[in-house]
């Protein structure tokens, strides 16, 4: 049985795991094609990656579930599949993780704007993720967690959607830009004003990933923590995203990234991963350094 986790998290660092689109596009799915589909088409091949994240060394996987929504599923024709979709998600990750590892259920943006810039309301986002999150819920999960978000208030509706379900913790994570106004959503929410709203929605763990290579997430996770006293994790990109050739390329190697790790978990994180760029080659390198911090600064 897997200890509590927000007790493990106040006790020592975790690793979460990296990358699962460009993985799954490696392994064959078409550009442009729902990686959520393979839940129920491929589940073997989604299970194998998630396995590979747990042998790299993970303590936490996120299920196959990022484009999980049925705003999403529908504009790909899969919304009447959404319930099945997320629970299978759940499903394979559980089986990937075996016992000793947490599953975490991916939650990203619909896609959708809340009124008054778009037309769906509090109530009706908030009834999307709870149809997504109770799936998953049924799966397995042991964590929700919402991520790649620009708008807060879109990730506060996610939030109280997943409380209103179950006793279960919940990550909330921004993605940011760095600009001459400093760190901003694409919404244009500066990181205290994120932190609070996310806080106020119920949020057990504040976040930031994917948009950012770790030289800039530092200052992110520094202002995260400045903002709140909860606990936060960062999943910075393998550096910043380079377009060559019409494809997105990321520069910073494992290597390269391994050596940056440990000031960005210094700057007060609980919980460390990777997102666009990062494999299971990555997430190994990272094993080492959150394992070395953890005997020097927890035990």
């Amino acid at each position: 049985m897997r200890p509590d986790f927000m007790k493990t998290i106040n006790e020592k660092v975790l690793l979460i795991d990296g990358a699962m689109g460009t993985m799954l596009q490696s392994a064959g799915l078409p550009v442009g094609e729902a990686s959520e589909k393979w839940n129920l088409e491929q589940p073997d091949i989604v299970e194998e990656i998630q396995r590979k994240y747990v042998d790299a060394g993970s303590d936490i996987i996120l299920t196959n579930s990022f484009g999980g929504s049925y705003f999403k599923l529908d504009a790909n024709g899969l919304g009447a599949q959404t319930a099945k979709i997320n629970k299978s998600a759940a499903q394979i990750a559980r089986r990937a993780a075996g016992e000793s590892v947490y599953v975490a259920g991916s939650i990203g943006p619909t896609g959708q704007f809340l009124e008054p810039l778009g037309t769906v309301s509090t109530d009706k986002m908030e009834d999307v993720f709870e149809l997504q999150i109770e799936a998953l819920i049924e799966g397995g999960i042991d964590v929700v967690c919402i991520e790649t978000m620009s708008d807060p208030h879109e990730a506060a509706c996610a939030v109280r959607a997943a409380k209103k379900l179950a006793h279960i913790p919940v990550i909330a994570s921004m993605t940011y830009d760095s600009g001459k106004a400093g760190f901003r959503t694409m919404m244009g929410n500066d990181v205290a004003s994120c932190a609070k709203i996310l806080s106020d929605a119920g949020a057990d763990v504040l976040s930031t990933n994917c948009g950012l290579g770790i030289d800039q997430m530092i200052g992110i996770v520094k202002e995260m923590r400045a903002a709140s006293n909860l606990p936060l994790m960062a999943e910075p990109n393998a550096g910043l995203p380079e377009l060559v050739g019409g494809k997105t390329v990321f520069r910073e190697t494992a290597e390269m990234m391994s050596g940056k790790l440990l000031n960005l978990v210094k700057a007060g994180l609980s919980i460390v991963g990777g997102c666009c760029g990062t494999s299971p080659e990555y997430i190994k390198r990272f094993r080492a350094v959150v394992d070395a911090f953890n005997k020097t600064n927890r035990e």
